[in-house]
């Protein structure tokens, strides 16, 4: 029998994915807040958006496996949890389809302006400001991972031309409906960029001064992937100067948004509560696909961990 810790927040004692766990002979737990004292004890956890440090983990002496109900694992210490010979699994593509729709939404909703009409009703006004259309304006998608994927035939149904840039092989890219072009070029294109990238060194502060003085004075940024890709100083100052039109975002660097966030107060930047993922669907299916992630970890075969090749690595 292994000890197991949930900490994602919709998960509850007595559902169906505490069911699952318990049904294969294993006791579960469930945050009380404090992580250290949460994972004392615990072979395997199911877990959110917890930031397992190098400094928690070490402190997990008997974890054995860990799985992010979800796609992002930038909060968890992968090669600290190598070295503690600790499994770190995701679950790529398990909320796809509800992030496409959710961008969908956001572009819909900036090209419509629908947010501004609404407050403007809600304070008393009766805005009549144009808005655009989709058809005929290009989307550009900064990566092409499942979630950007799902969006193309979304976008091509509402008339829109799609670019990406990627770091994906070119025998990969196997998508007639999709321009490949480098980072500069799909950013003076669009007409709405669109991020779906994972955090990493490399993409961290991707879209800086530099980036919005590429794109079109018009362009709307959407962000539904990681906060930290996006430089927010340079983005408020982007938008307030008008060298792009605004923002549509769903992630932040530090959440829930800090009362001096630069975003704050800045026309055309629309910030809101890291939804996209989060369907009564997605929900689903990334408690059951994560527990049984977890069961075959803890048996010592887990599909998707981001971090075996690591444990190969300090094992030889």
């Amino acid at each position: 029998m292994a000890r197991i810790l949930i900490t994602t927040d919709y998960l509850r004692p007595g559902d169906e994915v505490d069911d699952l766990l318990r049904s294969h002979g294993h006791d579960t737990r469930f945050a009380s807040g404090d992580l250290v004292a949460d994972l004392a004890g615990v072979d395997g956890a199911l877990v959110g958006h917890d930031p397992l440090t190098a400094e928690i983990l070490t402190s997990a002496d008997r974890l054995r496996a860990v799985v992010r109900t979800g796609v992002g694992y930038d909060a968890i210490d992968v090669e600290a949890a190598a070295r503690a010979g600790i499994t770190v699994s995701n679950l790529p593509g398990i909320n796809a389809n509800a992030v496409a729709e959710y961008t969908m939404g956001l572009l819909l909703a900036s090209a419509r302006r629908l947010v501004e009409s609404a407050a403007g009703v809600a304070s008393g006004g009766w805005p009549r400001e144009d808005g655009r259309e989709l058809r005929g304006s290009t989307l550009g998608l900064i990566g092409y991972g499942a979630a950007a994927r799902a969006v193309v035939p979304l976008a091509r149904a509402f008339g829109m031309r799609v670019l990406c840039t990627t770091g994906v092989p070119a025998a990969e890219r196997a998508d007639a409906d999709v321009g490949f072009v480098e980072l500069s070029e799909l950013l003076a294109e669009s007409d709405f960029v669109s991020v779906h990238t994972a955090l990493t060194p490399r993409t961290r502060g991707l879209l800086d001064a530099t980036a919005f003085g590429l794109m079109k004075p018009g362009a709307v940024l959407v962000n539904t992937a990681r906060g930290a890709i996006v430089d927010e100083d340079a983005l408020a100052a982007a938008v307030r100067e008008g060298r792009i039109a605004g923002a549509a975002l769903d992630v932040v660097a530090e959440e829930p948004l800090p009362a001096e966030s630069p975003l704050r107060g800045v026309p055309g930047i629309v910030v809101h509560s890291h939804l996209a993922g989060q369907t009564a669907q997605a929900r689903r299916a990334a408690g059951i696909a994560g527990a049984r992630e977890l069961l075959d970890a803890l048996a010592g075969g887990p599909h998707h961990a981001v971090n075996a090749h690591l444990i190969e690595r300090d094992n030889r």
